[in-house]
C-alpha cells in the first residue's frame, strides 16, 4: 500500500528573487523605487551644490519684500508698494478666475455645440462641424492673440463717447461701456454696508506698518471678505436648502399618491424673498461707470486682456468638449430615444431627460482633461499682458529678485494643486451620477 505525501518546502535562496516569478516583480519594484532615490539625491545634491557655489541659499524670504510693480487687473487692493507675496496672491486669484468663467463657459458652449452637431438640419450640423475643427486645430496663443486684436481694432476709444453727437454710446440704459480698453460695467454699492473684514494680514506690507497712533491703513488684510456678500449668500444658500426641502416633500407626495403639488412658487419665494429682503436692508444700489477726463470712471471694470483671455480659452476647449459631448450622446442606445418618443415626450424633452443624464457617465471623464488643459493654458495670459500667477510670480518677481528656484518651485505647487483639486470635485461628481450596480 502506497501512501502520499507532501513535497517537501524548497527554502528560500537568493536566486529566487531573480528567476522565481513570484519574486521577480517585486525585486524589480524594489530595485527601480532604489535608483529613483539614488537620483533624487543626486539631483538635490549636485542644486545645492552649484547654488553654493554661486553664492545662493534657498529662501523664500524675498517674498516679505516689496514687489515694486503694478498689477493692472485685480480683485483686492494692491500697489507697488506690496509685498512679492501679496503680488503672488492677486496673480493666483487672477488665475482661478479666469479658470472659474473659463471652465463654466466652455462647457455651456460646448454642450450646446456636441448637440447641434448631431442635428438633422444640414446647414447648423456643417456650421457647427467648422466651427469645431477651425478651433480644434489653430494653438490657443494664436487665438488669444487674435481675439486680443479683434477688441483693440473694433471697440471704440473712450474718447468716442465724449461731445455731444458721440461716435459711440453706452448700451443697456447706458449702464455698460464696450471700449478698445476694456468694458465698463455697473457695480454693486450698498449704502448701509457692514463693511469689510481683513483675513491673513500682510504684516511686512508698509500698508500694514502702524502710524504715530498705533493704527494701520485699511487694505492691510491680504484679503478682504465682504460681510455683506457673506450675509448674501448665506441668506441665499439658507432659501436653496429650503427649496429643495420643498422639493423633496413634493416628491414624497407624488411617490404617495401619483399627483405632484404645484411648488414652483414656493421655491421661488423661499429664494428670492429672503434676499431681496436682505438687500433693501443693506442698502443695495447700483454704481454706474462715466466718462471723466480721458476715461470712465466708477463701475466695474474688466480689461480687454481678461475678455480675450478668457474667450479664447472657452471658445478652444469648447471645440473638444463639443466633440466629448457628441461621442458620449453616440454612445446611448438609439432605443433610449426611441422609448422615450413612444412616451410621447418631445425631443427637447428626450436630450435633456433621458440622453444626456446617461450620456454624462462617458462625457465626465475626458471632461476633468479638458478643465485642467484650460486651467493650465491660462498660463499663457503674459502675452496679451494679463497678470496671472506666472506672470507675477513666475515673471516679474523672478526676474526682479533671481529666484528661480523658488519660484518654479512655487509655480508648480500652485498648478499641481489646483489641478488636484479639480479632478478631485469631478471625480466626487463622476462617482455619483455613475450606474449603482446591485
Amino acid at each position: 500500500m502506497t501512501s502520499l505525501t507532501d513535497p517537501p518546502k524548497e527554502s528560500f535562496r537568493l536566486g529566487m528573487l531573480i528567476y522565481d516569478t513570484r519574486y521577480r516583480s517585486l525585486t524589480i519594484q524594489v530595485v527601480a523605487l532604489i535608483g529613483f532615490m539614488i537620483f533624487a539625491a543626486w539631483l538635490i545634491n549636485n542644486t545645492l551644490v552649484n547654488l553654493a557655489v554661486q553664492g545662493k541659499s534657498i529662501g523664500f524670504g524675498f517674498l516679505s519684500d516689496p514687489a515694486g510693480y503694478d498689477i493692472n487687473q485685480r480683485l483686492l487692493d494692491y500697489n507697488s508698494q506690496s509685498t512679492h507675496w501679496r503680488a503672488a496672491f492677486v496673480g493666483l486669484l487672477n488665475t482661478l478666475l479666469v479658470a472659474f468663467l473659463g471652465c463654466i463657459t466652455a462647457t455651456v458652449i460646448g454642450v450646446l455645440v456636441g448637440i447641434l452637431r448631431l442635428s438633422n438640419n444640414w446647414l447648423v450640423a456643417r456650421l457647427m462641424t467648422i466651427y469645431v475643427e477651425m478651433f480644434r486645430n489653430v494653438p490657443v496663443l494664436l487665438w488669444i492673440v487674435f481675439t486680443m486684436a479683434i477688441l483693440i481694432e473694433t471697440l471704440p476709444a473712450p474718447r468716442a463717447f465724449r461731445g455731444e453727437n458721440p461716435e459711440a454710446s453706452m448700451v443697456l440704459f447706458d449702464s455698460v461701456a464696450f471700449t478698445n480698453r476694456g468694458v465698463y460695467l455697473p457695480e454693486a454699492l450698498f449704502s448701509r454696508g457692514l463693511g469689510d473684514m481683513p483675513i491673513f494680514p500682510d504684516r511686512d506690507s508698509p500698508a500694514c506698518q502702524p502710524t504715530e497712533d498705533g493704527s494701520v491703513e485699511d487694505g492691510c488684510g491680504v484679503f478682504q471678505i465682504s460681510l455683506d456678500l457673506i450675509l448674501i449668500l448665506a441668506v441665499f444658500g439658507a432659501g436653496l436648502y429650503g427649496s429643495s426641502v420643498i422639493r423633496k416633500r413634493a416628491d414624497r407626495i407624488q411617490n404617495q399618491t401619483g399627483d405632484r403639488p404645484t411648488t414652483w412658487y414656493l421655491r421661488l419665494g423661499v429664494v428670492s424673498i429672503p434676499t431681496l429682503i436682505v438687500l433693501a436692508a443693506l442698502g443695495f444700489h447700483l454704481g454706474y461707470p462715466a466718462l471723466k477726463g480721458f476715461n470712465f470712471q466708477g463701475g466695474t471694470y474688466l480689461r480687454n486682456s481678461l475678455i480675450a483671455l478668457w474667450l479664447a480659452l472657452s471658445l478652444y476647449t469648447a471645440a473638444f468638449i463639443a466633440e466629448i459631448v457628441r461621442a458620449g450622446i453616440l454612445a446611448i442606445s438609439k432605443g433610449q430615444t426611441e422609448a422615450a418618443s413612444a412616451l410621447g415626450l418631445r425631443s427637447n424633452r428626450i436630450m435633456s431627460l433621458v440622453i444626456l443624464p446617461q450620456a454624462l457617465r462617458v462625457i465626465i471623464p475626458p471632461l476633468i482633461s479638458n478643465y485642467l488643459n484650460l486651467t493650465k493654458n491660462s498660463s499663457l495670459a503674459i502675452a496679451v499682458g494679463y497678470m496671472d500667477i506666472t506672470g507675477t510670480l513666475g515673471g516679474i518677481t523672478m526676474n526682479q529678485t533671481g529666484r528661480e528656484l523658488e519660484c518654479v518651485l512655487l509655480l508648480m505647487l500652485v498648478y499641481l494643486a489646483i489641478s488636484l483639486t479639480i479632478s478631485a470635485v469631478m471625480n466626487w461628481y463622476n462617482e455619483s451620477v455613475k450606474l449603482v450596480e446591485r
